[in-house]
């Protein structure tokens, strides 16, 4: 009896105290920042300079970028100490909204999606852009609709379709798109926007 008491004295943590975290859940931590790590060394100067991190860490990451072979291996290593002193939160966030996954970003998609398609169906909402992005290229919007429709009742692969929402999306993120409207009646003017569709390679239909 007294040994038994023992032993559940010694197993359970006293009341209130928390129980330490297991082995495995420390290891599984630490995979998770690596792979964290390796995610902030493969984004664009551009990216990296969004994601809220210490200069500390945000000056190893451009170095890691900079090395190869043994150098980055032993520089990802550092970035993994230096990591395992911040909260890895707000830069999940971040990288989520990079990656299109936050819930502000999937609700952007949606709202884009659906003036696209209110514009395909009625062409007063040039009106509407027009009050909300002054600097959208209207007439080049105007033949992009009229090559969606084409192609809508010629069963033709929806290139205009997703031009449009390319245009809507670089308008809401703060940049006019760059292309004009000549020649865009030409099939092989508005294919040069399909692989610029969606940012992330999320191809949107």
């Amino acid at each position: 009896m007294q040994s038994d008491s023992r032993r559940r004295h010694h197993s359970a943590p006293a009341d209130g105290e928390p129980e330490p975290p297991s082995k495995s859940s420390l290891k599984r931590e630490m995979h998770a920042l690596q792979d964290l790590g390796e995610r902030l060394v493969a984004l664009s100067p551009e990216r990296l300079k969004k994601v809220p991190l210490p200069e500390s860490l945000y000056l190893a990451i451009r170095d890691a970028q900079r090395f190869k072979m043994e150098a980055r291996r032993r520089q990802m290593q550092y970035i993994g100490k230096l990591m395992r002193k911040i909260d890895p939160e707000p830069i999940q966030a971040q990288l989520d909204v990079f990656s299109g996954n936050s819930a502000a970003e999937v609700a952007k998609m949606h709202r884009l999606e659906r003036l696209r398609n209110d514009l395909l169906e009625d062409e007063k909402l040039i009106g509407t852009i027009a009050e909300t992005w002054p600097e959208a290229d209207l007439q080049y919007l105007r033949t992009l609709r009229r090559n969606a429709l084409k192609e809508r009742d010629a069963g033709k692969p929806p290139r205009a379709f997703r031009e449009i929402f390319r245009v809507l999306r670089e308008l809401e993120d703060g940049g006019a798109a760059d292309e004009g409207a000549e020649g865009v009646d030409d099939d092989a003017a508005v294919d040069e926007g399909r692989d610029r569709d969606v940012e992330h390679g999320r191809e949107e239909s």
